[in-house]
């Protein structure tokens, strides 16, 4: 059946407007259940990581959608301990999706490891009617929170904030895309000037117990060789290869993770220019720039997602999870088991990067 234009118009806006109040109906309905939780609170703590702003801004829109209202801490743990909350209405949260850092800021707390600092920062969650917690971070985050809800009794959903992508139960983790498209930019200006006076480049970057960053921003940038502190490091070995193919190449990149067991990227050039005094080396440590900077549209779209899946988790009544993303879906793991991972490195990228810097 075809309708006049004006007709058409007419059946599309009523059903638009059908549409919209039984959409506001159900959202009203869902804001009077008195069973609903009404109140939450956001954090982040432990390092900072880019895309951090732009889940604490999905944690704050998901709540205003619901009808809840948001709360920020400010400095993680300490600002608990401290009584240090903010209000999060949407207009405060906007404009913040692109911006690496915090808002809320981050901080490290020895007090909260006391039982009588988590019971001060318990108390204060409760005067403030705070009735489930989101806690953005990593491992140690987890553990803090996993410590609080076993004396306190209040639902925490964890969400991975860690530029070194080392927990259980996610792929990804927020600001692990950032770091290494970060890292991989560096290299590449590096390998300018590399090329440019025959050098060999020790660049060194992020990751005490785990070598991710490395090992996928070496294949990324074609780096010669990558140590990374899951394996042993035979740079005696390394170097031997760097040997065989030095008549071949211009230029030589080496990326070390900092907790490999050479020490990091000034031991190992000690090491090199000690057995190998021809190759003209040079180290650059690229620390924390790896934190910083805007984040990209991976790692936004990420932290939107497990932003709202932690604020609907704990509608859902789901307690002492955290929010991952397995295989593409959402994915929830007991906190007390989101742990950082020390298992060995993916074979199929040391067997990439094996034949590929040959």
């Amino acid at each position: 059946m075809v309708f006049p234009v004006n007709r058409a118009a007419g059946v599309v806006g009523a059903i638009m407007k059908s549409r919209l109040v039984n959409r506001l109906a159900i959202q009203n309905l869902l804001c009077h259940d008195e069973s609903m939780m009404k109140n939450i609170a956001v954090f982040t703590s432990g390092g900072d990581a880019p895309g951090m702003n732009a889940c604490i801004r999905a944690v704050a829109r998901t709540a205003a959608y619901y009808g809840m209202e948001a709360l920020g801490i400010i400095r993680g743990y300490e600002g608990m301990i401290e009584n240090d909350f903010v209000s999060l209405p949407p207009r405060e949260v906007a404009g913040i999706l692109h911006l690496g850092g915090t808002l809320l800021k981050t901080a490290r707390s020895k007090r909260f490891h006391t039982r009588e600092g988590r019971d001060t920062a318990y108390a204060h969650l409760r005067a403030r009617g705070v009735e489930g917690l989101v806690a953005i971070g990593g491992d140690g985050t987890f553990r803090g929170a996993c410590d609080l809800t076993a004396e306190c009794e209040i639902p925490v959903i964890g969400i991975p904030g860690t530029i070194d992508n080392d927990l259980e139960g996610t792929d990804f983790t927020i600001g692990y895309d950032t770091a290494i498209n970060t890292v991989i930019e560096a290299v590449d200006r590096i390998r300018d000037t590399a090329e440019s006076h025959n050098r060999l480049f020790i660049v060194e970057v992020m990751g005490k117990d785990a070598g991710l960053i490395a090992l996928r921003s070496g294949i990324g940038s074609g780096a010669e060789a990558v140590l990374i502190p899951e394996l042993p490091t035979d740079l005696e070995q390394v170097m031997e290869r760097f040997e065989q193919g030095r008549k071949d190449k211009t230029s030589s990149i080496m990326i070390v993770a900092e907790g490999d067991q050479t020490g990091g990227a000034l031991k190992a050039a000690e090491r090199i220019e000690r057995a190998y005094p021809h190759y003209d080396t040079r180290v650059s440590i690229l620390g924390h720039i790896q934190r910083g900077g805007s984040p990209t549209c991976m790692d936004r779209v990420l932290a939107s997602r497990l932003g709202v899946a932690a604020v609907e988790a704990l509608r859902d009544g789901q307690h002492n999870v955290m929010a991952g993303v397995i295989h593409r879906d959402i994915a929830f793991t007991p906190l007390d088991q989101a742990v950082k991972h020390l298992r060995q490195p993916n074979p199929h990228f040391l067997h990439l990067l094996d034949v590929l810097s040959t």
